[in-house]
């Protein structure tokens, strides 16, 4: 870079305004620049941010500007709203280009007023008011980051969000926020080749290691020469949603009573595992569960105690079940188990475990009476020949008729 001398930019009789900036803060301004922005003197200006002094719509555009590689680069002349000290805005012709100052790589902007003062006061006063009202008051997080990904402006918003204030996080890496660094990586490349990003999903974690589910709508800033400089957008936190939708999902597929899988969702599951093994010549077997002379206990004891019966006894078959087994309840006292990788043999000690466990069980009356209950169980393990899950299903119910049939109280494998 070439070597600016300071008596040519900053002569008091410069009609342009001129500003140098090091590391994006103001550090000399000639008097043209102070009558601009309405400054008494220096002091008034030094040390703050240029981004101070542009109006918020138009900070992407000047910050891409600032951020441009290149040893000597030139941005060229520009329109762009700025706000002076005493809040009156100007449009101004700016332009700009990287030197050396005192050693250090610095930014010179010189500006003309293009101002039309009174009519474009009065609009740029609602323009400003409008933005900062839906700014402040929107329960989304608005936020912008530069080419780097480091947050240039957030919203109030974010605090009720993820506990930090809007000044806490401007400046940091919103990669950091992450709680997956994939979710990060993944989001910047959609928009890289896309240009936006529409309900996208990720996760973030919030000052006190809140764990929050948001979806993301957002679209690159590119610069006066087209290239990527940023990214700008808004986020939501759906986290409620998705609690939401887990729930009904959880409702549609969960037996109420017992807290197992329900008819449909079994069978549905327990389909895929079927295919997965005809396919891959690997072994499963079909347990068939159901609690012997129910019907009495119902009627001797009534259905609130008989609801405690099923449920109980649920909990028993799940203590003798591996995570990858399925076990679901296919109505009234009539349950399900799917043994993955386990032979018949095997299947049929899991059984005998099973039935004896729940011989085992005491249960009470609201009169105090106490009775047992017993189960018969039918077993059955896929065959080649086998194409659908009903073959396996109805060997294992023929095999459950052999065991009630044989006195109850047993298992029987076909």
């Amino acid at each position: 870079m070439s070597l600016i001398p300071q008596s040519q930019l900053f002569n008091d009789i410069l009609p342009a305004a001129v500003i140098i900036a090091v590391d994006g803060r103001v550090e000399e301004a000639n008097q043209a620049a102070l009558n601009l922005l309405e400054a008494q003197d220096l002091s008034e200006l030094t040390g703050r941010e240029l981004s101070d002094f542009v109006h918020p719509l138009d900070q992407p555009r000047s910050q891409a500007r600032a951020r441009r590689e290149g040893e000597s680069f030139v941005n060229p002349a520009a329109k762009f709203r700025i706000r002076t000290v005493k809040g009156a805005y100007r449009m101004v012709l700016l332009s700009s280009r990287a030197f050396q100052h005192e050693g250090r790589d610095a930014l010179m902007v010189s500006g003309l007023d293009m101002t039309d003062h009174e009519a474009l006061d009065a609009q740029m006063r609602e323009s400003e008011h409008n933005f900062r009202r839906l700014f402040t008051n929107m329960q989304d997080v608005y936020y912008r980051t530069d080419v780097g990904g480091m947050l240039v402006q957030v919203s109030p918003s974010v605090e009720a969000m993820l506990g930090y204030s809007a000044e806490e996080l401007k400046g940091e890496d919103v990669r950091r926020f992450y709680t997956e660094d994939t979710d990060s990586e993944a989001y910047v490349q959609r928009i890289l080749q896309h240009g936006r990003v529409t309900d996208f999903p990720a996760r973030m974690r919030s000052k006190f290691g809140r764990i929050v589910d948001i979806s993301l709508n957002s679209q690159a800033i590119l610069d006066d020469e087209g290239k990527f400089a940023g990214i700008e957008g808004i986020f939501r936190d759906v986290s409620q949603r998705l609690e939401m939708e887990q729930e009904l999902k959880r409702l549609a597929t969960t037996d109420a009573l017992t807290n197992i899988e329900n008819r449909r969702a079994f069978l549905e599951h327990a389909d895929h595992v079927f295919r997965s093994a005809q396919r891959y010549g690997t072994v499963v077997s079909m347990l068939m569960l159901d609690l012997d002379l129910f019907k009495t206990v119902n009627d001797e004891h009534g259905h609130i105690v008989g609801d405690q019966v099923l449920v109980r006894f649920a909990e028993q078959v799940k203590r003798e079940l591996r995570e990858i087994d399925l076990f679901g309840r296919l109505g009234g006292e009539e349950f399900c188990v799917l043994l993955q990788h386990t032979s018949a043999e095997h299947a049929g000690i899991v059984a005998e475990r099973i039935r004896h466990r729940i011989s085992q069980l005491r249960f009470f009356d609201d009169e105090g009476a106490n009775f047992s209950v017993t189960v018969s169980i039918g077993i059955s393990a896929n065959q080649p020949e086998d194409r659908q899950l009903e073959r396996l299903m109805e060997r294992a119910d023929r095999a459950l008729y052999l065991a009630k049939h044989d006195g109850r109280d047993q298992t029987r494998c076909i």
